[in-house]
């Protein structure tokens, strides 16, 4: 269902108006303005927890064109196409949006899907200018989308707890495979679970706060998720207690940065967000470079990190840490998405590393 409502206007916290054409469902939205610069892979991003509160902001300029495929499950009651059970943008905003659509896979057009789950789009923004403007503030701005008889308050959801809001409530049991895995749901992409049950794995995931130190794994995954990582201090908690057994642990995104605290080191916001499927990095342990997808605004700071870690991967366009791994345990962590749906692969790799180093554990 197309909606009639022609105009909307994006309002960033500077007191910049943008007007623009609107699709999607007619109603106002506030939260963090950002932007990515992929491709395609626009139905993962859209339902990708990590980007809870947060209104994104494509440079690409057709998004849309080959629409959104169905909401089908797998075997395991996961989404075949989608990274959660829902949309997890608060707004969308793309330069050109293609209203006749077309896939083999196709359901629904973009348009539709936002509409059906009450969130609102732009369309006809010079979006590579509001990702300049962004980039001169941090890589985002906090904004509001807009219908013109309408307002909001500004939103900063870094200044929640989003973790409550897309993590499960109960712990939910997976396949029944060799290798048990705990997975620790911060706002967990569905990827990284079809990873792991590729490898034979039975997983057990359990909610952001759930107390895992007594429970029997093989081995520990620390989700991706939403938000400022200062704030997880009690699962921070937790992996320290969990550091000190020989179990292996593996950390994605959020969950490097958790990893890295846990191990002595901080943690600040980037002033170039990184957003984008093509991130360059490279592996300081075999000298091999890899293309990443990567959605964060904030990164670990290994200098303080206790000496018994050493930085695993470092980004290529600015050099900042792009994962930690110890010396002598099988701890490691990596800020990029190994798991990446819609790609790259380069670096699924590592789960076949972590699985490795359970063998090696057993």
């Amino acid at each position: 269902m197309e909606n009639k409502i022609k105009k909307a206007i994006l309002v960033l916290e500077d007191g910049t108006r943008y007007e623009a054409d609107h699709f999607g469902a007619p109603v106002s939205s506030s939260g963090e303005v950002v932007f990515n610069t992929a491709m395609t892979g626009y139905t993962e991003s859209i339902t990708d927890p990590s980007y809870k509160g947060q209104i994104l902001t494509y440079t690409y300029p057709i998004i849309g064109n080959y629409g959104i495929p169905s909401s089908s499950y797998s075997e395991e009651c996961i989404y075949s196409f989608y990274e959660s059970d829902r949309i997890q943008v608060s707004g969308l905003i793309i330069s050109y949006y293609s209203s006749r659509p077309y896939h083999w896979s196709m359901n629904q057009s973009l348009s539709d899907w936002l509409y059906e789950n009450g969130i609102p789009g732009l369309y006809g923004v010079d979006t590579r200018f509001i990702a300049k403007k962004l980039r001169k503030n941090g890589g985002s701005m906090l904004g509001k989308i807009l219908m013109k008889s309408e307002n909001l308050p500004f939103y900063d959801p870094n200044q929640d707890n989003l973790s409550e809001k897309v993590s499960i409530q109960e712990k939910i049991i997976y396949g029944n495979g060799k290798y048990k895995i705990l997975l620790v749901d911060f706002g967990l992409k569905n990827n990284i679970l079809r990873c792991l049950l590729r490898r034979n794995c039975s997983i057990i995931r359990v909610p952001w706060n759930y107390d895992f130190t007594k429970e029997e794994y093989d081995g520990l995954v620390l989700s991706n998720g939403p938000g400022d990582p200062k704030i997880y201090k009690k699962p921070i908690h937790y992996l320290r207690i969990a550091m000190k057994k020989k179990q292996p642990i593996f950390g994605i995104c959020l969950g490097n940065q958790l990893l890295g605290i846990a191990a002595g080191g901080e943690t600040y916001k980037l002033k170039y967000a990184h957003r984008s499927h093509n991130q360059p990095v490279l592996s300081l342990i075999t000298g091999k470079s890899f293309i990443t997808s990567q959605n964060h605004g904030y990164v670990l700071d290994a200098k303080n990190i206790s000496r018994e870690w050493k930085v695993f991967f470092k980004n290529l366009n600015d050099d900042t840490c792009e994962g930690i791994i110890h010396n002598d345990r099988p701890f490691f962590s990596v800020q990029f998405h190994p798991e990446a749906s819609s790609g790259p692969k380069d670096t699924e790799f590592l789960f076949d590393f972590f699985i490795d180093s359970i063998k090696k554990n057993k």
